[in-house]
């Protein structure tokens, strides 16, 4: 299973330096150099773990299309690393996967070719916007992944679906952490990672761009609903151990209390549920509980496209595998192989009737996320969104100042470094 797309791909977005050179050789010339010459053969470069998968459902493509599909097993991130360099070279596959937070930014960059999204009516609205930037598409969805709540069902007797009711887990006293008195681990987020964390602050009224995070001349970091959600943060740091401050280790520190049947609830993506089954616990997943102020806590959502390559010279057929490979029979085949919630609407649906509690968490969660900013500017976003979660969580610095310095970080870094 390939969950942790977030892990590995969330900070690549590039900066306005790589963007200009990287434009520059994936322009209009490259398009000229790379025309359309063989649609009889194209490469598909997938996670070796999808590998069984594409060469399963290659052969009816192959005779329907007369084209042939080369399967290459290669890390996803390694092949977009190496894209701008193996592109020129011929050395690139045609199609591969690519995070949702990276399609804006390398369709932008000209590193891929804009595509047709040629099953339009299996996709809700947040996923068609996941895999367009500026109007134009240059992905073809294929997963849907968000955070989600999971609990230990040998400690917490009933799913939590409020905010209030984890305030009440706090003080059981078999939650209490030994070592430090007056702690407690009835439930445990790790908000000093900006992924983590927007959900509870967005929730509270914050958001990052405006126009539905298209517009960075407008930054909702540092508004009063960012305010709102890290002084109730900074309540739960209060009775946190002292690891859930330490940034680098926080994660860590939660998979380990959960681990050890210790952590009541934990936000977490849906690749943490294969760890938390081969240690043994008896967990269950749900939608992340409602906030203390009545509202969804609203997560990112993110996931996985098929993409083409710009410097492809089988273009027209890649386009028609993305066709094929993302509509609903193959979809639902890509579930039942690795069960992984399907973009494609009516796989999703299929998925959801099979009573899979994670499926049932992940879709339910998804309805209510939003899609992450997938123009360049996002990338200035993370590194002061954490900071300013530590400087709260720590007791450096008060809600507001934390917040309004956090929007500055970003404001200046965007003017120093883009134009719209």
């Amino acid at each position: 299973m390939s969950w942790n797309w977030k892990k590995t791909s969330i900070l690549g977005m590039v900066s306005l330096t790589s963007l200009c050179v990287l434009t520059a050789c994936g322009s209009g010339d490259t398009t000229k150099k790379t025309k359309e010459s063989d649609d009889k053969t194209i490469v598909v470069s997938v996670d070796e773990n999808y590998a069984d998968y594409i060469n399963a459902i290659k052969g009816d493509f192959e005779k329907s299309a007369k084209v042939t599909v080369k399967v290459k097993k290669e890390g996803m991130m390694d092949t977009l690393d190496k894209l701008s360099t193996d592109g020129p070279t011929g050395a690139s596959p045609d199609v591969f996967l690519a995070p949702y937070d990276r399609v804006g930014g390398l369709g932008t960059e000209g590193q891929i070719s804009e595509v047709k999204l040629g099953n339009s009516k299996d996709y809700d609205d947040t996923v068609k916007k996941l895999v367009t930037i500026n109007g134009k598409v240059y992905g073809a969805p294929n997963v849907v992944e968000t955070l989600v709540a999971y609990y230990n069902k040998d400690l917490v007797a009933k799913a939590p679906k409020t905010f209030a009711e984890l305030e009440e887990l706090q003080k059981d006293p078999k939650f209490s952490f030994a070592s430090e008195p007056g702690k407690t681990v009835g439930f445990l987020a790790k908000w000093t990672d900006f992924y983590y964390g927007y959900g509870l602050i967005a929730g509270y009224g914050s958001y990052i761009f405006g126009d539905k995070g298209t517009k960075p001349s407008d930054i909702g970091i540092g508004n009063e609903g960012t305010i709102n959600g890290l002084n109730y943060a900074k309540k739960w740091y209060e009775v946190w151990p002292q690891g859930m401050r330490d940034a680098k280790k926080a994660g860590d520190f939660i998979t380990e209390q959960f681990i050890s049947k210790k952590a009541g609830v934990i936000i977490d993506g849906p690749w943490a549920a294969s760890s938390f089954k081969d240690a043994g616990v008896n967990f269950g997943v749900l939608e992340i509980p409602t906030l203390a102020n009545g509202e969804k806590y609203k997560t990112f959502a993110g996931g996985k496209a098929w993409v083409v390559s710009n410097y492809s010279k089988a273009k027209t057929a890649a386009q028609k595998f993305l066709d094929y490979v993302t509509n609903a029979e193959n979809q639902k085949r890509f579930y039942d192989k690795t069960q992984e919630i399907p973009a494609n609407l009516t796989a999703r649906n299929s998925a959801l009737k099979q009573g899979n509690e994670l499926t049932k968490a992940v879709v339910n969660q998804f309805a209510s996320a939003q899609p992450m900013p997938n123009i360049p500017q996002m990338s200035e976003v993370w590194e002061p969104g954490a900071n300013m979660f530590f400087n709260v969580a720590s007791g450096k610095k008060e809600a507001s100042k934390a917040a309004k310095e956090a929007a500055k970080t970003i404001k200046v870094a965007i003017e120093q470094k883009y134009t719209e």
